[in-house]
């Protein structure tokens, strides 16, 4: 299918897999989709920039990659953020088309309705679109998808109008007379307020007078808030709503001024917002930020789970003002008639982003048009036709976000001697051509099926949220793959047995291997060296200061499992390493629980595993210590032999000789798991991790999460 990309300041359309259905979404073939004038050129501008001032011009985003760089290293989070910006950003958020598809959780709609869609980063400029049911409005019978292609636009216009709470006959000011703008003075006309505009193109002035506002300014020859103190019998504007975007502070200054004692100010444009105290004390002004569409927005609950709000305490969710929308649209009391609008074919899409730039009158409106495309719902893009090389590990990347990008994609390349990227498969059909790209790979897709049906495929490198390793790894040993799970293995005891079931008919079944990266670590390598040929139990105490993670993160959520199933794992699987493979004896776990209710249970524990051999080894993990303090440190005792880990950079050994190590960079084992991954495909013999020890690892895992939460 064609998608819109936005890259190295540029616009181009690419060839990308097109998406399927999920559970709780609807696939709607796209008609029309409608350009966002302020948003999108922003995002244009933008991309063209170097990091450096990318970095300056969004300093929350340079924070958090320099978040991620203080975990995972400056090299790994340079790969990552550069591979991300190579693989283009996906744009536009407003959209109208025919559904194809409904995912098997889907109620209200059928295949065949004309719906309107929203949501950055789901409603793209694409030909086919994957969208959940909260962020899909059914389109009133008589009215167009060109038309319905701007809900997206209306709703935020709409909620902007509603948190001014205008009552009949009130006067509103508006400051920006473009799209919302537009949209915003005929809400409010509608709602049966007077309204005073303000844009410095008189055609947009022109426009919106003929649309039914009642007065129109241009603020360089006749000042705001003089025609405000005018049309108000000289007290003062009831509210004023901000559409207007750029910098400076002084657009929400001056709509400030032009408000009455106790008016509001609503700021729904991305505008400066360096307020003066004592122009908002002295008139006890509200001043209120427009969120988006409306209630919902940011909610992953809402938007992504499709959990409405009971109507009765959310009367105007953002789903409900999209449909509130479409149906002023149908019934005419919001027209888009007199507003300049073109459309361009999406092959044309350059062109259209370019019309928005050019010097001279501007088209308030632009529409892309997607005519009918036999191919559009081509799930896989093929990149090259070179034949796979004979004697290397053909092998297929399923999950394309961050960490296999920047960790598993990168060092599957320079092991590239004994393995061949043949395949990226994720859920996003950009990001899988843009990482297959990157993986030299022969072909994207977005089927799984395309995958396992693959006989040129050896291995799958499963590398998706938490919730699909256990089901995607069984139907790739089912088909007969080889199959690399990021950790965990599995969520719940049912999906685990069923692996273990698979292995107990299958005896020689494909190799199974879990990311259990530490113990391929050069640090621990250096203890398992030091601990071999042991005589006395091991006693270990591991300390992992993860961090605080948001409760709202998909981590604690269904996707992840929490952070003791999900990364806690990690260490039960370096114990059952440091013990030489004893089994399991006994396993206590207790959480804290404090009065505050930020953290989980799973966020702050202590679990012990005794082991058959007499060895005892404890983890405490927390998310109440500070970041400057290392993540992860490991102390333990065997044989008179004292051993100090320290974030895997270095490892400190007392009581034998040239046991220790050091490094400059910290060294998770990464790619010796897959080199010894490589070496048990290629070579035989016995697997990387025992089957039985990733399973044993992993019920370890379930068995202090059923401990932590029952007390």
């Amino acid at each position: 299918m064609k998608q819109v990309l936005i890259k190295d300041g540029s616009v181009i359309v690419e060839d990308v897999p097109a998406p399927s259905a999920n559970p709780r979404n609807v696939l709607v073939q796209v008609a029309h989709s409608c350009v966002s004038v302020g948003t999108e050129l922003a995002s244009v501008e933008l991309s063209g920039m170097p990091l450096y001032r990318r970095a300056l011009a969004q300093p929350h985003h340079a924070k958090k990659v320099l978040e991620i760089a203080r975990d995972e290293g400056l090299a790994r989070t340079y790969k990552r953020v550069t591979g991300m910006l190579a693989a283009g950003t996906a744009t536009g958020y407003s959209a109208a088309g025919r559904i194809v598809e409904l995912g098997a959780g889907v109620e209200g709609f059928k295949v065949g309705d004309l719906v309107a869609c929203a949501g950055a980063g789901i409603a793209n400029h694409a030909e086919l679109i994957d969208v959940p049911v909260n962020l899909t409005a059914r389109v009133p019978t008589g009215l167009g998808s060109d038309l319905a292609s701007t809900v997206t636009l209306g709703a935020i216009a709409l909620q902007g109008v509603r948190r001014a709470a205008p009552t009949l006959g009130e006067t509103i000011g508006v400051i920006g007379l473009g799209a919302l703008g537009q949209l915003t003075a005929q809400l409010l006309r509608a709602a049966g307020c007077r309204v005073l505009g303000s844009d410095r193109d008189p055609g947009r002035v022109a426009a919106a007078l003929a649309g039914g506002m009642a007065w129109g300014v241009d603020p360089a020859t006749d000042p705001f808030e003089e025609r405000a103190t005018l049309v108000s019998d000289g007290f003062g504007l009831d509210a004023v709503i901000i559409t207007a975007a750029g910098r400076s502070d002084d657009i929400v200054r001056e709509a400030c001024r032009a408000c009455r004692r106790k008016g509001r100010v609503i700021i729904v444009g991305d505008v400066g917002l360096g307020l003066q105290r004592h122009e908002i004390y002295q008139k006890e002004l509200d001043v209120l930020i427009s969120t988006s569409y409306g209630p919902g927005r940011y909610d992953p609950m809402y938007e992504q789970e499709g959990h409405d709000y009971p109507i009765a305490y959310v009367r105007w969710t953002e789903n409900r003002n999209m449909e509130e929308y479409l149906r002023l649209l149908a019934d005419g009391r919001v027209s888009l008639d007199g507003l300049e609008t073109t459309t361009f074919p999406v092959n044309e899409a350059a062109a259209a982003y370019a019309s928005l730039q050019a010097s001279g009158p501007k088209p308030l409106f632009v529409v892309l048009h997607y005519p009918e495309n036999a191919s559009s719902r081509d799930q896989v893009v093929r990149l090259r036709q070179t034949p796979a090389r004979s004697g290397r590990i053909r092998t297929a990347i399923v999950g394309a976000g961050g960490f296999a990008t920047s960790v598993h994609i990168p060092n599957l390349l320079r092991l590239r001697d004994s393995f061949e990227l043949r395949a990226v498969m994720s859920r996003t059909g950009a990001t899988a051509k843009a990482a297959a790209t990157r993986a030299e790979a022969a072909y994207a897709t977005t089927d799984y099926d395309a995958i396992l049906a693959d006989d040129d495929i050896d291995l799958v490198v499963i590398s998706t949220r938490h919730d699909q390793h256990a089901s995607l790894a069984l139907r790739a040993l089912e088909a007969g793959k080889h199959v690399f799970v990021e950790k965990p293995l599995a969520l719940c005891e049912e999906e685990l047995a069923a692996i273990e079931h698979f292995y107990a008919e299958h005896t020689d079944g494909p190799l199974l291997m879990t990311g259990f990266n530490r113990r391929f670590s050069p640090a621990l390598q250096h203890a398992l060296k030091a601990l071999a040929g042991r005589t006395s139990p091991v006693i270990a105490d591991y300390r992992m200061n993860a961090g605080y993670i948001p409760l709202d993160h998909w981590v604690h959520g269904p996707e992840g499992g929490g952070r003791n199933i999900g990364e806690a794992c990690h260490i039960y699987d370096v114990f059952a390493a440091l013990v030489g493979g004893a089994a399991v004896e006994t396993v206590t776990a207790r959480s804290i629980r404090p009065a505050s209710k930020q953290w989980a249970l799973n966020d702050n524990f202590v679990a012990t595993v005794s082991y058959t051999d007499g060895s005892l080894c404890t983890l405490t993990y927390t998310a109440l210590g500070h970041r400057d303090h290392p993540k992860e440190q490991l102390d333990a005792f065997a044989d008179g032999k004292a051993l100090s880990l320290d974030d895997y950079k270095s490892l400190d050994v007392k009581g034998c000789r040239g046991g220790g190590w050091k490094a400059q960079a910290r060294d998770k084992g990464h790619r010796g798991e897959l080199a010894a991954l490589a070496r048990a495909l290629r070579e035989g013999g016995p697997w990387p991790i025992s089957l039985a020890s990733q399973l044993a690892t992993t019920r370890v895992s379930f068995d202090v999460e059923r401990q932590i939460m029952q007390g």
